[in-house]
Order: structure tokens, then sequence, then C-alpha cells
């Protein structure tokens, strides 16, 4: 028998002044029971960091040839492809065919990030947004996860505020920089 995903409710106030969006929204977020914890809270990190019209989350672990995140305009048109983690070469080669921006957040370290992209051939790299997000800030934003989440995430100048469950965590969202070819 298949698990089940867990659902997580979140009630974000969102203060992005790098941005100038200000925002308050509810989410619901399913982890899937392979899924780690950190995955999903940097997927609710990127999601409140990239929030605009038009954010969703894909399927998830049903729909591997989608973004954990995307931005689609009315007509359904993909404009922007929001990954985690660690992706490999080919699909941001794909992500990078199928919309005008894609971004990685990557919870781990971000060594392996540059490792599996190293001389990689990615349709129009130069437009990549890779960032690290800080391993302290999602490890303590995992310990305080509960079934119902309310969080408020401020971001100055690549740094990130939440305020969750009672608690004030803090980290720096640091760009990855690689040296790829040009596709």
């Amino acid at each position: 028998m298949a698990l089940n995903a867990t659902l997580y409710p979140f009630e974000i106030e969102l203060a992005d002044a790098d941005r100038g969006v200000y925002q308050s929204f509810a989410l619901r977020a399913a982890r899937h029971p392979s899924e780690a914890e950190e995955f999903l809270v940097a997927r609710v990190l990127a999601y409140c960091l990239e929030y605009t019209e038009g954010i969703g989350f894909s399927k998830g672990l049903s729909s591997p040839d989608e973004p954990a995140i995307f931005v689609r305009d009315l007509t359904g048109r993909l404009h922007a492809w929001i990954d985690i983690g660690v992706p490999d070469a080919a699909r941001l080669h794909r992500a990078a065919k199928a919309a005008s921006r894609v971004a990685v957040y990557t919870h781990k370290d971000p060594a392996l990030l540059r490792a599996a992209l190293a001389g990689a051939r990615i349709h129009r790299s130069e437009h990549l947004a890779l960032f690290a997000l800080d391993r302290s800030l999602v490890a303590a934003l995992c310990e305080g996860l509960g079934r119902r989440n309310a969080w408020s995430v401020a971001v100055s100048g690549s740094h990130l505020y939440v305020g969750a469950g009672g608690r004030a965590c803090d980290g720096t969202l640091a760009p990855i920089v690689l040296d790829l070819q040009r596709a």
C-alpha cells in the first residue's frame, strides 16, 4: 500500500524589502513520506523568496518532469521554473528551454550543486539564478515544524529573518556562481 503525503498548512506574513513584496497568504505544502523535512522547509522558503502572481507547487514526485515550484501566467504559459536541492544539468537545460527564469535553492552543501553542474552545457546558463539557503536556518525551522505553522518571513539585503512558532531564526541567502559553458 502506498503511503500518502502529509499536508502542512502555513500562514505566511512576507516582507521582502529586496523586491518590495509585502503579502500575507495561506499555503498548503505536501510532504511525501520519502521527502526530508529540510526539503519541505527549503520549498516553503523558496516559495516565499519567489512569491508573485501565478506561483504554485507542482504535484511533486508524481510529476518528475515539472519544477518543484512554478510561475505561470493566466494562459498557463510557464514563466519561472524553481527547483530545490541539487538538480542535474540535464534537468536545468530542459528548464531553461521551458521558462524564461530558472532558479535553484539548495539546502545542501553548495559544493554538491557546483560539482553536479561543473562543466555542463546548460541552455542560457548565464541566466541561472542559484542560491544557497543557510543550512543552520533550515535546520532551526525543521526543529519547530509542526502540523500547522505560522511564519513571518522578512528578507533584507539577502538576509532572511523568520519568526516561527515563537522562535526567531535568521540566516543568509548566498548566490552560487558557477563556471558553466554556454549552450
